[in-house]
This record gives structure tokens, C-alpha cells and sequence, in this order.
């Protein structure tokens, strides 16, 4: 599902090259393993809570609608194409690290692993440890494949961007979280009131 880890790598990868779409969803997959490990020690009823989910809405959607203001200013600053790209280890572990803030942000995530997510690990979990491994795997592959398409179109593109449609690139993805950000936490107040 379109999302703020969507934006955010669509515009990561224009920035930075391919390897920011798999670095992230690098995030992305620690972030799940973390998650799994405590849904099977019983953490499911804590993500179920009203509160936990206005909480992580809230919190989520300030991230979110900061990230998407930087964004935005960028686009509207006309930040050139960056064409060079830096394998360095600093931006390597900013993207990993990245990846999971921004899914952390994001309270559907928590929501989809708390119903759905939560689902599918109960049906692996009759099958033990490899069942586990299997979803994981399979969940994680899935994720990876997808999210490295979008890395490997965006990247081969990118030398064919000219400054204005990289700009707009910018402002249409930091609207997109903007929107994502506000909607999050007007979401997240309301649950809180409601």
C-alpha cells in the first residue's frame, strides 16, 4: 500500500541512488523481526489498545509532517540533481535507521500487524520455528522485491531528471508525507477524544 516508506524511498533513491530502497527496507525488516519476536512473547494485546494506536498515530504523524516540510523546502529551493552517490557508511546506516523510524511512524503498520500481520503469524507459528522463519522470509522477500523495483527505476532514471522535475519529485513526495503526517495526527487526536 502507498504510504510514507514509499515517498520516503522514492525521493531517498533520487537523492542517494539504488541502494537506499533496499537499505531502508533493511530498516524495515529489523524493525518487523523486532516485532514478531515480541507479538509471539504475547506483546499482541498491548498493540491492540485505543491508546497505543492514538499514541503511535500522534507521535507518527509529527515525524512524518517534519520530514515532509524538509522535503518541501528542498523542492521549493530547487536543490540540484545530485548525481554522485555516496556508498559511505554513514548514509548507509541513515537509511537503515531511517527505514525504521519511518515505519515506526507510520500507525498503519501497527495496526496491519496487530489484525492481519497477527493472522498470519498465528497460522506459522502451528508450524514452529520454520513456520516463523517462513513468513518472515516470505513477508520481508516480498517487501525487498517491490521496494527495490521502485530503487531500480527511480536510479536508472535519475541522470535523466533535469533540476524542475527533481524539484516537483521533492514537493509532490513532501506533500505526500505532509498530508500522510496530518492526517496521522488529527487520526491520532481523535481516537484520544473520541
Amino acid at each position: 500500500m502507498p504510504g510514507p516508506l514509499l515517498a520516503y524511498t522514492i525521493s531517498a533513491t533520487a537523492k542517494h541512488g539504488f541502494w537506499a530502497g533496499p537499505l531502508l527496507m533493511l530498516g524495515h525488516a529489523i524493525l518487523e523481526l523486532v516485532l514478531i519476536f515480541a507479538l509471539v512473547l504475547g506483546l499482541n494485546q498491548f498493540l491492540e489498545g485505543d491508546t497505543f494506536t492514538s499514541i503511535v498515530a500522534f507521535i507518527g504523524g509529527v515525524v512524518l509532517t517534519v520530514m515532509g516540510f524538509a522535503m518541501l523546502r528542498q523542492g521549493f529551493r530547487g536543490v540540484p540533481v545530485p548525481l554522485e552517490t555516496s556508498n559511505g557508511l554513514a548514509k548507509s546506516q541513515k537509511m537503515v535507521v531511517s527505514g525504521i523510524v519511518i515505519s515506526m511512524s507510520n500507525p498503519y503498520w501497527f495496526i496491519w500487524w496487530a489484525t492481519i500481520g497477527m493472522t498470519y503469524l498465528l497460522w506459522s507459528l502451528e508450524l514452529g520455528t520454520a513456520g516463523v522463519a517462513s513468513f518472515f522470509t516470505g513477508h520481508i522477500l516480498a517487501d525487498l522485491s517491490w521496494y527495490a523495483l521502485i530503487s531500480f527505476i527511480i536510479a536508472t532514471g535519475r541522470k535523466a531528471i533535469n533540476k524542475t522535475v527533481y524539484s516537483w519529485v521533492l514537493i509532490v513526495c513532501g506533500l505526500i508525507l505532509v498530508g500522510l503526517g496530518i492526517y496521522f495526527v488529527i487520526s491520532g487526536i481523535t481516537f484520544l477524544i473520541g
